[in-house]
């Protein structure tokens, strides 16, 4: 079944269980941090897709940007021991030939990149003629046609598995949020494309790993199809996004109340 954007969801209503969960680190680390994130995840028997990210566009140099390349081997070594789909983030064209001759069986564009039609534009082209599902995450800014110009771009391609990852907005002033809700610009996506998943990344709009499960839920009372929470073994002590990150026993508590 297909919408007005020509977006074909039979791929994830096959995917899909009772909310659709992606999980796992911010970033790749280490393999030790892969494997027990992913065994972890896989125990559960709730999550649907592992993500990590491998390449993490930061503000500033100097910080930790991702295991990059180093890390697939990882992700490979994880998928073949628990079965589980994978998931991570590109920023360039050049980076969809290694996720692909990897495995990774679905990517993410970032906030960052959704924000750059010329960025955009090269991984689409690079992805022409690729069956491979794309989840777009909202630009920093609450800009709805950037979002759904970004969204067009791929399909424009001949991508037809297509998703939209509400990850919040960039606040100009102190909140208690790391990013602004702004619940109306993605329900408007789901009112005017239906057939357009759209999950929640709780993760990055709390910012602090004790107000997740509240966004969680309240986007899940909004209809969205499911989350992309992060998941880390030691959160305090990850080299990325520390303080939004859920331990396995938080996590566990979460999805105890589904």
């Amino acid at each position: 079944m297909t919408d007005n954007l020509g977006v074909d969801n039979d791929w994830f209503e096959e995917l899909s269980s009772e909310p659709f969960l992606i999980a796992g680190p911010c970033a790749a680390e280490s393999e030790k941090q892969i494997l027990d994130t992913g065994r972890f995840l896989a125990e559960t028997g709730k999550v649907n897709v592992f993500r990590a990210g491998l390449w993490k566009p930061r503000t500033r140099p100097g910080t930790f940007e991702g295991a990059r390349l180093e890390a697939l081997p990882w992700l490979k070594k994880l998928k073949q021991e628990t079965g589980l789909k994978l998931i991570t983030e590109v920023a360039r064209a050049s980076h969809i030939d290694a996720v692909l001759e990897a495995g990774i069986d679905m990517i993410w564009i970032g906030a960052r990149t959704t924000g750059n039609p010329f960025a955009v534009d090269e991984i689409a082209d690079r992805l022409s003629g690729v069956d491979i599902p794309v989840f777009v995450k909202n630009p920093l800014h609450p800009d709805p046609e950037l979002w759904i110009g970004s969204i067009e771009r791929f399909k424009d391609v001949g991508i037809r598995k297509l998703a939209a990852i509400h990850r919040g907005f960039y606040p100009y002033e102190p909140t208690e949020l790391r990013n602004l809700t702004n619940w109306d610009i993605p329900v408007e996506l789901m009112r005017k494309f239906p057939n357009l998943p759209m999950i929640c990344d709780p993760s990055h709009i709390a910012g602090k790993r004790e107000l997740v499960p509240e966004i969680a839920n309240k986007a899940l009372s909004l209809g969205m199809n499911g989350l992309m929470i992060e998941v880390h073994p030691d959160p305090d002590s990850a080299l990325s996004d520390a303080r939004q990150q859920l331990d396995f026993e938080l996590l566990k508590n979460f999805l105890d109340l589904k």
